[in-house]
């Protein structure tokens, strides 16, 4: 008959010098407080049940921004002035970067 401790103390020592892994409720007390401090909005919508996207595709400000390059690009069309062409141009460049929806092309250059 099977008991319900799977093994007893004696035969179950873990050697010296072998981590033990730490038990689930501090991995995920340890995944929470990690996604707290990354995007604490996802977080907060998820306590109380009110889901939002997470940050990595939140992209507003980024359509915003290439809405503003293309328009400076083409006020700088419309008036000949190199400087706002160039302006629009980098400005629509940047963000459009920032709008693109594949993730495998998102480098995160972070510590590891």
């Amino acid at each position: 008959m099977a008991s319900a401790v799977p093994c007893s103390p004696q035969r179950c020592r873990v050697p010296e010098g072998v981590a033990v892994p730490p038990p689930e409720d501090e991995r995920l007390v340890d995944l929470a407080a990690h996604l707290e401090r990354e995007d604490p909005r996802f977080a907060r919508a998820l306590r109380s049940g009110r889901p939002v996207r997470p940050r990595q595709y939140r992209r507003t400000g980024a359509w915003w921004g290439l809405a503003l390059g293309v328009t400076v690009l083409g006020s700088g069309i419309a008036l000949s002035q190199g400087l706002l062409i160039a302006c629009g141009l980098v400005l629509a460049g940047l963000t459009a970067q920032l709008v693109d929806p594949d993730p495998a092309r998102q480098v995160h250059r972070g510590p590891r």
